[in-house]
């Protein structure tokens, strides 16, 4: 205590000194118009400059969180379009027939993820996320992003699921030219990874450069209509029948982040149906080689 009162006592001067300084400013800046106008326009102009600064640190750590937030509600959002076109499509059908045809609830469900490892320039390249089956993922299930599909759920653990890349030989895409009922498989040849050839297209199928490519809708595991490219023009190989067209993926394979994993309502139920046809037809083919 008496150390403190010594060091007060050393540095009297001082104190002195900076409580006079403090008073004179006060009675400055609060009777003088002029003097207090720059004080607050100081002040105001440094306030700002400091909130700017915090901001952009508290934005930059919120950056994860916004992120996942739009994912979520990119998700509801997409939910929303397949059942709109779903319902049009039954009023579609009600006004093309006289039956009645009620909009069925919709087939699919999405889950969000966050990518942790990603490969692009392999011959062969997977996604890894961070959903597994304690999400609801399961093998067969579709991915897709906020552009377009980036491929199929392959391998699956508690936590994490290893998808196979569109970027992948080993991953063929039904798909169609946007606006046209002719289809054909899409798959990566293997040299760029921002373009994807689409095989097998009927030779009457009529095109453009810049159409847009969509999924064809059969299958279980993507729903019809979602975006997979743009055409970039004529692959240059096919046959009499059938032709190629060389396709710009309009997801950025380089830059995955957050992905929507497509979970189908009805994948049980055409697995069963599919499973049905295989033993009745397996079934037919015996009794005609025993009548035989």
């Amino acid at each position: 205590m008496r150390e403190v009162l010594q060091f007060f006592i050393r540095n009297s001067k001082w104190f002195v000194f900076a409580i006079f300084l403090v008073l004179s400013c006060i009675l400055l800046f609060t009777f003088n118009p002029y003097q207090q106008h720059v004080y607050l326009t100081s002040a105001g102009r440094m306030q700002g400059a400091v909130y700017g600064v915090a901001s952009n640190v508290t934005s930059y750590f919120n950056l994860r969180h916004n992120n996942e937030d739009l994912n979520r509600r990119n998700v509801t959002l997409q939910q929303e379009v397949l059942s709109l076109r779903e319902q049009l499509r039954a009023m579609r059908e009600r006004y093309a027939d006289s039956a009645t045809v009620m909009p069925q609830a919709h087939s699919f469900d999405f889950i969000t993820g966050h990518v942790i490892n990603n490969s692009v320039m392999r011959p062969y390249n997977y996604v890894t996320v961070n959903k597994g089956s304690a999400d609801g993922v399961a093998p067969e299930m579709g991915v897709i992003d906020q552009n377009g599909v980036v491929g199929i759920v392959n391998v699956v653990s508690e936590h994490y699921s290893r998808i196979i890349s569109l970027l992948n030989p080993h991953f063929r895409l039904s798909c169609k030219i946007k606006g046209d009922e002719s289809f054909g498989s899409l798959v990566w040849d293997g040299k760029d990874p921002r373009y994807a050839v689409l095989e097998e297209l009927p030779r009457h199928t009529v095109y453009h450069k810049g159409d847009t490519i969509v999924t064809s809708g059969y299958s279980a595991v993507f729903p019809a209509g979602l975006p997979v490219g743009i055409v970039a023009g004529s692959n240059g190989s096919g046959n009499d029948n059938f032709f190629s067209l060389r396709v710009f993926l309009l997801s950025d394979f380089t830059k995955l982040n957050n992905v929507q994993i497509v979970r189908s309502n009805n994948a049980l139920e055409l697995e069963k149906l599919e499973e049905e046809n295989l033993k009745t037809e397996g079934q037919g083919t015996a009794e005609e080689v025993l009548g035989n």
